[in-house]
């Protein structure tokens, strides 16, 4: 239960943060005993409970954190529970079922259940002492049942020709679709979600969701009806216990948990326990902080795809480094900047940079701070599983993320930013940054597999990295090999696509070899057959590229068409390369001297056996590759400036 213990310190620890941004799109921290709704209309009361008007929420402003019981929090089935203030229609609208509302499928048979279980809840909350103005305004409203009449009066809601509720906007009647169909998409508008503001004299806060007073109020009612104390196994007190554990922990949908012991009839605890408690018991308010503050951490600063989620947090509150991030994101687009100069041909400024960078996260956590991080992942949509959590102090999880940092880097291109093109009115342009660093998992999992890579083998990759920057294990070979032999394989790709492919391909070998010291550079000295054939290709693909750009042509070089031929039989390939360079060198005459005696030179670096060697190369062939492609490019780029 550490992982639950690590997320209740956390929470004790920003309890300033509760509430904050609840009107934004980010995830708040909500409070326990809370949890967060997508509204789709907004009433307005007064302190008498009239209605005064309506709207429907745009999307960004959706999120409303709302009173919940453990039931309703993680509801499900064919009769779900009440929330005890801010619902759907079925729930808070007595008139729902005169308008055509369908409720759900439990409730068919008694389409007012709803309404009454959500007015009872409602009823004794307002008469405990624990009451509060906005509640009874609330209460003195919906006895009324006329909610969806007003709502109807006010044009939010629309019937059709039979006085029913819409199910969807016909499009082709010519007139605008209404604003509660377009924050709706597909769902119904009996699916739509309920808040309220009450405006009272005195009170500045009219919005019941951003109400610091009506959440205490509801905390202390519903924490004064459990009964009951058991054992906390992570505070080690006697405690109200859990009955439920809350999920929507990855996003407001969420529906699995990772506490669920609620099947009585199968094998969740039965054959081990005669009943769920023995299994685990924590305690309610604990279970709730731990849950909240786990969501809260996702949504603020986790990595969510494809069901996967993964997040690194400081117990203390402080900022920490995100682990899945590449060196782009980690350090920014300032401090990159420079690194799309040609002149940034080594890691020296890259690694003045990140040392800067892990010291201010070092000033600010200390030493000893604790670090957790976490990696969940569900294989159905009701349970959820724990798939990697390591603790740390602050200076091992800093250690760690900068040797990966430093150690898997190489230059990348296929990062962009916007700019301002100065021209008023029109929109930022694109323009393309390169950096030095490493490149995300997720990068790292599409230059392996490919762009359109499955989300299961997607996850299952990010999953394999995560040990490799957390705990310093070496890369998965058939990682390394996979980018590396579709960097090979240039043919069917864009140029962009490839040269990603191409140059985290480096990372990756670089960080598998990282005993052999590769430079980022070229490295003029390095005798190796793969390390030099590589330089040749790139040389005759530059002379050759260079020629047809001279002609106006454009289309691919014999180099590049034959790349992959040329990883697998380099001598025999390379013969017909060189022969396929003769009408280019022509075309160039003279000016094509430098790159002949550079070829000549390279050729005369080999050791004789090794040149005629025509078996298959290793990924260092792409490092002297990619470093002899950036040695050109950069003198192009000098001559071009003295011009």
């Amino acid at each position: 239960m550490s992982w639950i213990q690590k997320l209740y310190e956390t929470y004790e620890n920003c309890q300033s943060m509760i509430g904050a941004g609840a009107d934004e799109k980010a995830i708040p921290l909500i409070p326990i005993c809370h949890t967060t709704q997508q509204a789709q209309i907004e009433i307005v009361l007064d302190q008498d409970g009239n209605f005064v008007r309506a709207k429907v929420v745009p999307k960004e402003k959706a999120r409303t954190i709302v009173p919940c019981t453990e039931s309703s929090g993680g509801r499900a089935g064919i009769k779900p529970e009440s929330h005890p203030l801010c619902d759907k229609l079925q729930y808070v609208a007595g008139d729902f079922a005169d308008f055509g509302g369908k409720v759900t499928k439990g409730f068919a048979k008694d389409p007012k259940e709803p309404f009454r279980k959500y007015k009872e809840i409602l009823s004794d909350w307002c008469a405990s002492p624990f009451s509060h103005p906005k509640l009874k305004a609330v209460l003195k409203y919906i006895e009324k049942e006329h909610v969806v009449k007003d709502l109807v009066v006010q044009q939010i809601l629309h019937l059709g020709n039979d006085g029913k509720l819409l199910d969807k906007w016909d499009k082709k009647s010519g007139e605008e679709t209404p604003e509660i169909f377009k924050v709706l998409g597909n769902a119904k508008q009996g699916d739509a979600f309920i808040r309220w503001a009450v405006e009272i004299p005195g009170d500045p806060q009219a919005a019941a969701w951003t109400d610091m007073e009506l959440f205490t109020s509801w905390i202390r009612y519903y924490s004064s009806t459990k009964q009951g104390e058991a054992f906390c196994y992570v505070t080690g007190d006697e405690l109200p216990a859990a009955d439920q554990h809350p999920a929507k922990l990855r996003h407001d949908g969420d529906k699995a948990k990772l506490i669920s012991s609620n099947d009585t009839s199968g094998f969740t605890f039965r054959g081990r326990f005669i009943t769920a408690d023995q299994a685990c018991s924590v305690g309610f308010t604990v279970t709730q902080k731990a849950h909240n503050a786990l969501r809260w951490l996702i949504g603020k600063q986790g990595y969510r795809k494809a069901g996967q989620a993964i997040v690194a947090w400081a117990v203390s509150g402080e900022k920490v480094p995100a682990p899945l991030e590449d060196t782009f994101s980690m350090l920014g687009i300032d401090s990159m900047a420079s690194d799309s100069e040609p002149s940034i041909s080594t890691a020296q400024e890259f690694a003045l940079k990140l040392n800067k960078k892990i010291a201010g996260y070092s000033t600010k956590l200390g030493p000893t701070t604790g670090i957790v991080v976490m990696a969940l992942d569900s294989i159905n949509p009701g349970r959820m599983s724990i798939v990697f959590y390591r603790e740390l102090t602050g200076s091992e999880f800093l250690e760690r993320i900068e040797r990966w940092h430093s150690t898997c880097s190489w230059i990348h291109d296929y990062r962009f930013t916007e700019v301002d093109n100065g021209k008023p009115g029109k929109k930022k342009e694109r323009k393309r940054i390169r950096f030095i660093g490493a490149p995300a998992p997720n990068d790292i999992a599409e230059a392996a597999y490919g762009n359109k890579v499955d989300d299961n083998l997607r996850k299952a990759t990010v999953e394999r990295i995560l040990p490799c920057i957390i705990d310093g294990r070496k890369l998965p070979k058939d990682l390394v090999e996979s980018a590396v032999w579709r960097a090979c394989n240039r043919m069917g790709k864009e140029d962009w696509e490839w040269n990603k492919t191409l140059s985290i391909a480096c990372a990756l070998y670089r960080k598998y070899y990282e005993e052999e010291e590769y430079e980022m550079a070229l490295d003029e000295n390095r005798k190796t057959r793969d390390y030099l054939y590589g330089r040749l290709l790139a040389i005759a693909d530059n002379l050759e590229e260079w020629a047809l750009k001279t002609a106006g042509e454009n289309r691919q070089t014999n180099a590049a068409r034959l790349m992959q031929r040329f990883a697998e039989h380099p001598y025999s390939t390379w013969r017909t390369i060189e022969l396929a360079l003769v009408p280019y060198k022509a075309r160039l005459g003279n000016k094509a001297a430098k790159h002949q005696r550079l070829i000549t030179k390279v050729m005369n670096m080999f050791e004789p056996d090794d040149f005629i060697n025509d078996k298959k190369l290793h990924g260092e062939f792409l490092l002297g590759y990619h470093c002899q492609r950036e040695a050109l490019w950069r003198k192009e780029r000098d001559n071009e400036k003295v011009s």
